[in-house]
C-alpha cells in the first residue's frame, strides 16, 4: 500500500476532523463518505440526488455500520443555492467538492445546466468555504481540460482548447480556484480525474458511464456498445485511487502555493476494445454465464478526445500519491459489485 496514504489513515484514526463531501450520493462522493466514516471522521454530505443515488448512501450505511453512520449528516440541497453551501461548510476543516453536472454528451445537450451546476455551484462552494474559514477545498476537475493538446502523457502545465461545454466548466473551475487562492488566500486543490471506475458508478440512463453500462449489457446477454472503432484509449483509474488522492490532497502541505492541480490516474493507457475484452472475461468467469457477444461499434461521440494518458509524477512528488490499483486490479471488484447489485434486485 502507498506509504503516504497509510500514514495519513493512521493519523486520521487518531483524531477526528470535520469533512464536507458535496455530491455525497454520487459515485465518487459515496466512496469518499464511506472511507472517511471508516476512518472515524465526521462527515456532512450535501446532495440533491438528481444525479447521485440515495441507494448509494444506503449502501454506505450498510458498509460502515450504525455507529459510524451516526457521524454522518445529510443536507439535501443544491450547490447552486449559496445559503445551502454556507450551511454545509459551517465548522468544516476540509471540503471535498464532487458535486457536478457530469458527462460530456450531457453537457452538449444541456450546456446551461452544465454551467449553472459546475461553475456557479463551484464558485458558491469556494466563497462559502472562504467565509467559513475552511482549511482547504479539494474539487473535482477533469482530464477533459486537456482538450486538443496532442501530447502524451498529459502534464498539468500543458493544456489545449477544450472540446465540450463540460470541459469548459472544469477549466473555469480551475481558474476560479486559482483566483480565490490569489485574492483571498483560500487553499484549493483541483484533481483532474482520468476515467474513474468502480463500485457505485451509475449503470443507468442515457449518460451512464461505459463500464457499468457494459457490465449490465453483458449480464443481459446483449452486445456492449463502443463509440468509435475501439482503438480510442483512456487511462482507467479504480475508485480507491481517487479516494486516496482526495484525502492526500486535503491534508498534504502545498509549499508556497495556495492552489495546485494534479492528475489522478494510473499512468497506463488501454483501448476501449481491450477494456471490453477484460470485462467480458471477468463477467463470464465471475457470473458463470456464457458471455460471447461481440461489441457493437457506433459513431464517435462529439466532444470526445481520441487518446488520454496521464503523467502522475507531480502527484507522486507533492502528495505522496501512489496508485494502489491498476486497471486489472479493479476489474474483478467492480464486476463483483454489480453482480451483487443485480442479485439483490432480482
Amino acid at each position: 500500500m502507498p506509504e503516504a496514504f497509510e500514514r495519513l489513515k493512521a493519523d486520521l484514526r487518531q483524531g477526528r476532523r470535520h469533512w464536507v463531501v458535496t455530491g455525497c450520493a454520487g459515485f465518487i462522493g459515496a466512496n469518499l463518505t464511506e472511507a472517511l466514516l471508516q476512518l472515524g471522521q465526521t462527515v456532512v454530505g450535501l446532495d440533491h440526488s438528481s444525479t447521485g443515488s440515495r441507494g448509494n448512501l444506503d449502501d454506505v450505511r450498510r458498509s460502515v455500520g450504525d455507529e459510524a453512520w451516526a457521524r454522518f449528516t445529510l443536507i439535501e440541497g443544491d450547490i447552486t443555492d449559496f445559503d445551502t453551501c454556507r450551511t454545509a461548510v459551517e465548522g468544516a476543516d476540509y471540503v471535498l467538492h464532487q458535486a457536478a453536472f457530469g458527462s460530456v454528451p450531457r453537457s452538449m445537450a444541456e450546456p446551461l445546466a452544465s454551467h449553472a451546476n459546475n461553475v456557479d455551484g463551484t464558485v458558491n462552494m469556494l466563497w462559502a468555504a472562504h467565509q467559513a474559514g475552511v482549511g482547504r477545498v479539494v474539487y473535482a476537475s477533469s482530464s477533459s481540460v486537456y482538450g486538443d493538446e496532442p501530447g502524451l502523457p498529459k502534464v498539468e502545465e500543458r493544456v489545449g482548447k477544450v472540446l465540450s461545454p463540460y470541459a469548459m466548466t472544469k477549466a473555469i473551475n480551475e481558474t476560479a480556484a486559482d483566483t480565490f487562492a490569489r485574492c483571498y488566500g483560500l487553499e484549493a486543490v483541483g484533481l483532474r480525474y482520468f476515467n474513474i471506475f468502480g463500485p457505485r458508478q451509475n449503470p443507468n440512463g442515457p449518460y451512464a458511464a461505459v463500464i457499468p453500462h457494459w457490465i449490465g449489457a453483458m449480464l443481459r446477454g446483449e452486445a456492449a456498445a463502443i463509440n468509435g472503432d475501439g482503438r480510442t484509449s483512456r487511462d482507467f483509474c479504480f475508485i480507491d485511487n481517487a479516494v486516496q488522492a482526495n484525502l492526500l490532497a486535503a491534508t498534504r502541505p502545498l509549499g508556497d502555493s495556495a492552489h495546485e492541480v494534479f492528475n489522478v490516474a494510473v499512468g497506463e493507457r488501454t483501448t476501449l476494445r481491450d477494456l471490453h475484452d477484460l470485462f467480458r472475461e471477468a463477467v463470464a468467469r465471475l457470473s458463470g454465464r456464457d458471455v460471447r457477444a461481440e461489441p457493437e461499434f457506433r459513431d464517435f461521440r462529439s466532444g470526445d478526445i481520441r487518446h488520454s494518458l496521464a503523467d502522475i509524477a507531480k502527484a507522486r512528488r507533492m502528495l505522496g500519491y501512489e496508485p494502489s490499483h491498476r486497471l486489472v486490479d479493479g476489474v474483478d471488484a467492480t464486476v463483483r459489485y454489480f453482480l451483487g447489485a443485480a442479485t439483490a434486485k432480482g
